[in-house]
């Protein structure tokens, strides 16, 4: 562990050193991929979790929303 600490003290040391726009763009390839795997993991873990409950968003019984039926275009008369 004390390994795994060191290297993440300097590469966040390596990381402070750069100017912003380097410092930005270092972060952002890391973060918005693990970002999304992070959103990702919890929306599975949290369907399924739901879906346990009996909660999901899926309701077999519910009817169909009926046809709505096409009405006539009316104008609004100004001219």
């Amino acid at each position: 562990m004390q390994r795994i600490a060191g290297w993440w003290d300097g590469f966040e040391l390596w990381v402070a050193g750069l100017p912003f726009i380097p410092q930005f763009l270092v972060v952002l390839v890391g973060m918005v991929p693990i970002s999304f795997a992070l959103a990702y993991l919890l929306d599975r873990a949290l369907r399924a979790t739901f879906r346990l409950l009996g909660r999901d968003d899926r309701d077999d019984a519910v009817e169909p929303m009926p046809v709505m039926v096409e009405r006539p275009t009316v104008g609004s008369g100004a001219r």
